[in-house]
């Protein structure tokens, strides 16, 4: 490779990743050249790879994808990087709602290139050192785990509160261990694969049941005698997971809706909703979650070290978003 040149792997279509060499980016004064070190492949990334688009988005151009990330600065500092750059004054900035924000730019969608090439250039207050005793998989690692604090904040969890939580990938894994930490009682989970049930157990489920076998929801409104869950989290991304997380929660409690539908359209039933007097809430992303996530991995209250059961070097990219795809393990990782 020349110097000066760096690889880059953009996305051009259905399963069409690409290889391409192209310049190192220089940084202005109020920017950072970060060596990117471990990129972690989301579900979302699996949208944009499986079907060139994500909900109402299609692709417009090749794009580079990731934005669960962690690299190293010149000086050698260890950082995560918040992937979201919001303007900082729009109505909903000021608000205090940056993942609102009119003109977010955020790493690996339609206008904006994403970490899976060998550097990246982004704004120094969007860096946050890690502790000596971090590894770049743990610091790639906060983004998600920013989603689940935040979609626990949303939820308005008491101590105590039971938990049904619909689909055990790793957003949900992290939902899991975020509501143990902020003291729910019952944490039932859910999903198809047995073992992502075993990794649920791990992380401090109490109960899991498989959706394969079709009774989870009747479990878990059986185990709670009738009376359902105080907070319901939808992580799959299914209609038939929103169902669930609706017919088991109570009356007059929180579902949380997380996952990403491939088709851009989400249905339930609006009985059971209005007759329990429910309160559904979407997750958009998350915000200003990384210190806390950071907290909460250092003093061992989360472990996101170990969900971490693939790797991959940058150019075995294909081979990465394949096993992906097939759900094997839980967090797959590209080592650039």
């Amino acid at each position: 490779m020349a110097e000066h040149q760096m690889n880059v792997i953009r996305v051009h279509g259905v399963r069409d990743l690409r290889l391409h060499n192209e310049t190192i980016p220089t940084p202005s004064s109020e920017d950072e050249r970060v060596r990117v070190r471990s990129v972690g492949i989301c579900g979302s990334d699996l949208h944009w790879y499986a079907e060139a688009g994500i909900g109402d988005t299609p692709l417009e151009r090749p794009i580079v994808l990731g934005h669960e990330f962690a690299g190293r600065l010149p000086g050698g500092e260890l950082v995560a990087v918040d992937p979201a750059i919001a303007c900082g004054g729009c109505e909903f900035c000021l608000e205090g709602n940056p993942n609102f924000c009119t003109a977010l730019h955020f790493a690996g969608t339609v206008h904006d290139d994403g970490a899976l090439q060998e550097y990246v250039v982004w704004p120094r207050t969007l860096l946050h050192v890690l502790p000596d005793t971090f590894s770049a998989d743990e610091g790639s690692m906060l983004e998600p785990l920013g989603v689940a604090i935040h979609a626990v904040d949303l939820a308005h969890m008491r101590a105590g509160n039971s938990v049904a939580i619909f689909g055990s990938g790793p957003i949900g894994l992290l939902l899991i261990q975020v509501a143990r930490a902020a003291g729910s009682g019952q944490i039932f989970a859910t999903d198809p694969l047995p073992h992502r049930l075993d990794a649920a157990l791990q992380y401090g489920a109490t109960d899991v049941f498989q959706t394969d076998a079709g009774n989870a929801r009747t479990a878990i409104w059986s185990a709670t005698r009738e009376r359902g869950v105080d907070v319901s989290f939808e992580a799959a991304g299914e209609n038939d997971a929103l169902e669930a997380a609706i017919h088991t929660c109570k009356r007059g409690g929180r579902v949380m809706v997380v996952g990403i539908p491939s088709v851009d359209q989400t249905t339930f039933s609006a009985a059971g909703v209005r007759h329990k007097g429910l309160t559904l809430k979407w997750v958009r992303r998350m915000k200003h979650t990384y210190p806390r996530a950071i907290q909460l991995v250092e003093s061992g209250q989360v472990d996101v070290g170990s969900m971490v059961t693939h790797h991959f070097s940058l150019e075995d990219y294909e081979a990465a978003f394949d096993l992906a795809t097939r759900r094997e393990g839980l967090k797959v990782v590209i080592d650039v």
